[in-house]
């Protein structure tokens, strides 16, 4: 008889095998770049941010080896689980200029400076970071918890509505950062900046993105579609609805104007003063943070119970 443990280690490995084949192929692209002539991507150098040459190659096999390490564990281990977490969030950090790149294609509008071929690459490492960390949740579900069927924890039968407390201080630290953004703005003036309708269509964006979006995650009306909605109302919203933009702007953000912060402390030039860009920044990683606290309790209130424990 083949026990349920052993069901679950055996099980879903066509995952590992994904991360591991992405780790030779991206990582092949990236050695072939590092050791070979790698192309000028302008205005940068490089399409990726901060983990250039060699620390790209090192993200590829660090990512292969981490697959390989969760599959084969069978406990509940923090620290590989961490490390998963770790180099998932620096390959999202390397891509973090597919921000811009995708809310320009939203626009209608890439820039001067698109290159298909580093926005592939940027892809493909973003792509490397989604396999990672769908790996590292996997193992999770795996090895942690005392319910068989899902490796949950927490109370048995225990079930929550309400947002956590915390859920609703990422919300609105959230909206506080996006409303911070705009003062700093205002502040500086709107000198040189041109008012066309790609940049009113961004500033649109950002209201969406920083007050409706972490409001819905804390409140009712974001789980079920309010009244003024046409045809839609009193239905239930499907719960990627709000998740995907949630942790995809969530980590989009942070990864893009974080990686901005750093390179600003290594004395990047800019046109803006300093001090602007600190305030907005930092301003804009709070709204990313904000998002994905309030999506992470989203999500833990809103996924199917468990038909063993159900938690």
């Amino acid at each position: 008889m083949v026990t349920t443990t052993s069901l679950r280690l055996g099980g879903g490995r066509g995952l590992t095998y994904a991360v591991l084949g992405w780790a030779v192929a991206y990582g092949g692209v990236r050695l072939a770049w590092t050791a070979g002539a790698a192309p000028e991507f302008p205005p940068f150098g490089s399409d990726l941010l901060g983990f250039t040459g060699w620390w790209a190659v090192g993200l590829c096999v660090a990512a292969g080896l981490l697959a390989w390490g969760l599959e084969r564990a069978g406990t509940w281990r923090p620290v590989l689980a961490g490390a998963g977490w770790a180099v998932a969030g620096a390959l999202v950090a390397a891509a973090g200029i597919l921000l811009p790149e995708l809310v320009g294609f939203l626009l209608f509008s890439v820039g001067p400076y698109f290159d298909p071929v580093a926005f592939g690459s940027r892809l493909a490492c973003a792509g490397g970071a989604v396999l990672l960390g769908l790996a590292t949740a996997r193992y999770q579900r795996r090895t942690r918890g005392d319910c068989p069927a899902c490796c949950r924890t927490g109370q048995p039968g225990a079930r929550r509505d309400a947002p956590a407390v915390w859920a609703w201080f990422g919300a609105y630290a959230a909206v506080a950062g996006l409303a911070v953004r705009f003062v700093a703005q205002f502040v500086a003036g709107f000198e040189g900046i041109e008012q066309s309708a790609s940049l009113i269509g961004l500033e649109v964006g950002l209201l969406l993105a920083g007050v409706l979006l972490p409001l819905a995650l804390v409140h009712g009306w974001g789980r079920i579609w309010p009244g003024w909605v046409p045809l839609l109302a009193g239905r239930t919203i499907p719960r990627l609805v709000l998740l995907v933009p949630g942790f995809g702007l969530g980590a989009g953000i942070v990864a893009y104007f974080g990686m901005g912060l750093v390179q600003l402390a290594s004395g990047s030039v800019s046109q803006f003063s300093v001090a602007f860009l600190i305030v907005a920044m930092s301003a804009y990683c709070v709204l990313g943070l904000g998002l994905l606290v309030a999506s992470t309790d989203y999500h833990l209130r809103t996924r199917r119970a468990c038909t063993g424990c159900g938690r």
